[in-house]
This record gives structure tokens, sequence and C-alpha cells, in this order.
């Protein structure tokens, strides 16, 4: 099965993924990139530690908070918020250059940037909403304390959070339980594909079908049969 559409150009998509943290989106986010080569990660900037395992302009651009002020005063975050006691937001030059290229992007940020992105109207329409949920607050904790990436201060902290975001679910098109890894990756890329098939993305697809109406015209000549409904959008 082909993951992207043939012939026809189209805009890029914005698709966002977002859980409350241990849910599973950023293992989902990882194996989107890896099977999908066409599909550019949108790389937040921070103003939290750097983990162990991370890495700079891999994972997120490390910036102290004055820094980060500043960004946002100029104006160059899409979005951004305050998570976790730290800053997150998204940089808009390379977002915007790969819409403009028909390029997606895959957004892992939360529900406060989620909302954000959506108010603005030029935006709004090539956004794609996937919530992403543990299978129980249980295997939650117990994901967040496996990660030992965390003090329990924080472990704590981010579970408290959890309730809130959970509480965002009916704010996205789409929700998924994250059970069974491979299932709940099967259900994203899934939505990816169908997704890069939406009527509306194609720029071109008006002009296509009406080449495809004039074409069968001319070759059925004076038995063409009438164009019933015809809409030029």
């Amino acid at each position: 099965m082909t993951s992207e559409p043939a012939l026809l150009p189209r805009r890029g998509l914005m698709f966002v993924l977002s859980s409350p943290s241990g849910a599973g989106k950023s293992t989902l986010t990882r194996l989107l990139l890896e099977a999908h080569r066409d599909l550019q990660l949108s790389i937040s900037v921070t103003t939290r530690a750097k983990r162990p395992s991370e890495i700079e302009g891999r994972h997120y651009f490390f910036r102290d908070q004055d820094e980060f002020r500043r960004m946002r005063d100029r104006g160059d975050l899409l979005e951004w918020a305050e998570v976790h006691g730290n800053f997150y937001g998204t940089p808009r030059e390379p977002v915007e250059k790969a819409l403009a290229q028909g390029r997606d992007v895959l957004f892992d940020i939360d529900w406060q940037g989620t909302e954000q992105l959506c108010r603005d109207a030029a935006l709004a329409p090539d956004i794609v909403r996937v919530f992403v949920l543990p299978p129980s607050f249980r295997e939650l904790k117990a994901r967040l304390e496996r990660r030992a990436e965390d003090n329990p201060d924080v472990i704590e902290r981010r579970l408290r959070n959890a309730i809130v975001e959970i509480g965002k679910w009916f704010e996205y098109e789409y929700v998924i339980v994250n059970e069974d890894l491979e299932r709940s990756y099967e259900a994203v890329r899934s939505i990816l594909i169908a997704e890069r098939f939406r009527r509306t993305r194609f720029t071109t697809l008006a002009g296509f079908v009406e080449g495809l109406i004039d074409e069968g015209e001319a070759l059925l000549g004076a038995e063409q049969p009438a164009r019933a409904g015809t809409v030029r959008p």
C-alpha cells in the first residue's frame, strides 16, 4: 500500500500527536519517522534540562528561559506553553517552509500547544490531531517509573498534570488507547495515510477532474452523457 498520493500536488499537513507523559507518543513518533522518510519532525525548543538519552537538535533545542522569551517576543514561535514548570515552543520558520513545499510535519506537542496552533486560521485546515491515552493510570505511573529518567518529585508532578491532560481528549479528531504498541502504531499510520488523501488537500484536483471530463467527452463525441451534478469548486 502506498503512503503517498500519486500524480497530484497537495498541501503539506500538520500531524499532531499529544498525550500525557508516559502514554507513548514519543515512541509512536519515532516509529512513524523511521517508516516515513518524507515525514519531517518539528523539533521543539525547551527550557528543561536535557536528559542523558537526548541529543541537541534531534530531540529538542535546549535553551535558557531568557533566550526562549526573546524567541517568543520576536514571533519566532508558532506556539508555546509552560508544561511541568518548563517552557516548550515550536519554531515557526522550518514548519512554514515545509508546508509551502508540500511536506508533512509531525508534531510531538501537548494540548496547550495544539490549541494555539488551531487558533491560527491559516494553519487550522491542515492540522490533524491524534491523542494517545494509556490503558490505565496505574500503567501510566509504571511506565514513568520504568523510564527512570526523572526523579520522584518530577514523576509525581507529571502524573498530577496527566489528569488535566487526559481530560482534553475530546478536542482531538482521533483517539488511540496505547495498550499494544504495534496495534497503536498501525492505527496512527493508517490515520496519516488517510489524511494524506483527503480531497481538500489536493491543490490541483478540480482542474484534473475537469480534464478527465473533457477527455471523456472528446472520446465519446456526440454520444457523451450529460454532466449531471458536475460542480466546479
